[in-house]
């Protein structure tokens, strides 16, 4: 399928609900069918009018279309590798209506190998010029660390390499597979290789087989924070303001860390300026109301989402969470933002780090 690739995010009015998309979509599915079979006026005709109209819906869609066949366009709509988007994207799709000449696809994916070939900036990316070996860690024993080889890739063009490489893993693999089964990736030239090179064909077999095991290894896990030990911190910034910490002590020594591998970094920013950087009274209250009454509500450890703590310093107040999976907190997050969006700009980041790495501050 030829594919054309077209960035979403612009806002106007009207669509406010999957239902009104589709519904918008179907009454005009005629003209953009003509548009991708016969790639005539496809910017003005179907491009421009679902950039606007997805922008409606919610910014960070991206979209892919072309034709399957005579008969039936597919439309992909994808995150681009935005992991909380992702199930924004799941959800538009499930609530796409049959029609006959259609097919709805959630985020991108996987290409056949031998029908997969990318030439980008005078590079070729292909299962000719593409290895593999995966580096072990006995004290990370369930990261999943790729360094992947091209054959061309030097120190002059390794960012190029690297972006292409990306692309070409993202088609391979699929970009749900990718997003998910990956904990590393290092792109290296082959006078860097520090290990037998493997096709690049065996990754995805290789990486089902990880997955597999990892899914053994911590199915049903869970943890009761119910009687957890916590522990304050102080401590003061580079720029000389205080900071306090409130953090699960006990589960920074849990030794299951990976069974929750992604992590929610919760920003609520709130003016500081006048009391040493920590909010006033009414600003306390509301950001406790935020955490307990509404994500300690939501995210519940029973159901795989563990509050690791938080971090008050600098007009800033940071909430953590370890979590099994990724969707429900993006929904949850996105609700919170709204309903709160009249008194703080809330933000938050989604990353996978099995073994909370990024909190190494907090483990000694």
């Amino acid at each position: 399928m030829g594919l054309i690739n077209s960035i979403l995010g612009k806002k106007d009015i009207a669509i406010k609900s999957y239902a009104d998309f589709w519904n918008w979509f179907e009454t005009n599915e005629k003209v953009f069918f003509n548009a991708v079979s016969n790639g005539k006026n496809i910017e003005k005709d179907f491009f421009d009018k679902l950039f606007s109209k997805l922008g409606e819906l919610k910014e960070g869609y991206f979209f892919l279309t072309g034709m399957l066949n005579d008969d039936t366009a597919e439309l992909v709509l994808t995150a681009d590798g935005n992991i909380k988007q992702i199930v924004f994207v799941e959800e538009l799709v499930n609530a796409a209506p049959q029609l006959p000449n259609w097919k709805f696809t959630a985020l991108k994916p996987a290409i056949d190998i031998n029908n997969l070939r990318i030439q980008m900036n005078g590079h070729t990316f292909d299962k000719d010029n593409l290895f593999f070996y995966s580096n072990e860690d006995n004290e990370f024993p369930d990261k999943i660390d790729i360094t992947i080889v091209h054959l061309d890739c030097t120190e002059e063009n390794k960012s190029i390499i690297t972006n292409g490489t990306f692309i070409f893993l993202d088609n391979y693999l699929g970009e749900l597979h990718f997003t998910e089964n990956i904990d590393s990736i290092n792109v290296i030239g082959p006078v860097e290789a520090t290990k037998e090179l493997v096709p690049i064909e065996k990754l995805k077999d290789f990486l089902i087989w990880r997955q597999k095991e990892f899914v053994e290894k911590y199915e049903g896990v869970r943890h009761d924070t119910e009687n957890d030990g916590y522990a304050s911190l102080e401590a003061t910034l580079n720029n000389g303001m205080p900071l306090m910490a409130v953090i699960n002590s006990t589960l920074f020594e849990w030794d299951a860390k990976p069974s929750h591998p992604w992590i929610i970094a919760i920003r609520i920013p709130y003016d500081g300026e006048h009391n040493n950087g920590f909010p006033d009274n009414d600003m306390f209250q509301l950001l406790n109301e935020i955490e307990d009454d509404f994500l300690m509500v939501e995210l519940k450890d029973s159901d795989g989402y563990l509050n690791l703590g938080r971090e008050t310093a600098d007009s800033l107040r940071e909430i953590y969470f370890a979590c099994k999976d990724f969707r429900k907190p993006s929904i949850v997050l996105e609700e919170i933002k709204d309903k709160f969006s009249g008194q703080v700009d809330i933000e938050y980041e989604i990353y996978k780090d099995k073994y909370w790495q990024s909190f190494s501050r907090f483990m000694n």
